[in-house]
């Protein structure tokens, strides 16, 4: 059985808007090393629809991007990527898969057919499948800035602390943190 890992970007005060992060290299390092490691990809309809067009775009080269941008698009490319929806069914980006029924099944059907573990890169689908105690792993890039705006990492709320053991943690050059902790069971 593969593990489930959550990796986003967050700031110092929790914010996760995909534009308050640090896009260079590194970053993209960083996540390019995640995406190798792991054997699919999971993302709620929103997440998805917002990567859509544009990744595919920078992997065929119509779209200008830094080496390290595009080695993650194409690789983002060819990986599986799992979408959690109850309001669309079609997903044309390649190797795109609904993901239907009860959600904890599912996930755990997916985690189970994954050896190499399952990326989970949506903030609101992480607050639902942390509900469900499916997460085991949390991997965040902590970038250098305070937001003052939302949205925040688990905006909604759980039922209750999460405790966490810290497995590593690696500054980067550009000031971020990348934060490695495992579920405490």
């Amino acid at each position: 059985m593969g593990l489930l890992t959550f990796s986003l970007n967050v700031t110092l005060d929790g914010c996760v808007d995909h534009q308050e992060g640090i896009a260079d290299d590194e970053t993209h390092a960083f996540f390019t090393r995640l995406l190798d490691e792991g054997g699919a990809m999971l993302w709620g309809r929103v997440t998805y629809e917002m990567m859509e067009d544009y990744w595919p775009m920078v992997a065929r080269g119509e779209m200008a991007a830094p080496p390290a941008i595009r080695e993650w698009a194409v690789k983002l490319e060819v990986k599986p990527k799992y979408v959690v929806s109850s309001t669309r069914t079609d997903f044309r980006w390649t190797n795109s898969h609904h993901l239907t029924g009860d959600l904890r099944s599912s996930v755990q059907q997916l985690k189970d057919a994954t050896p190499a573990g399952v990326l989970l890169g949506s903030g609101q689908l992480a607050t639902a499948l942390d509900r469900l105690d499916l997460i085991d792993e949390y991997q965040f890039l902590v970038h250098p800035r305070i937001a003052g705006h939302g949205p925040t990492l688990y905006q909604s709320g759980l039922p209750s602390t999460r405790r966490l053991e810290l497995i590593s943690s690696t500054p980067l050059r550009n000031g971020a943190v990348a934060m490695h902790y495992r579920r405490a069971r």
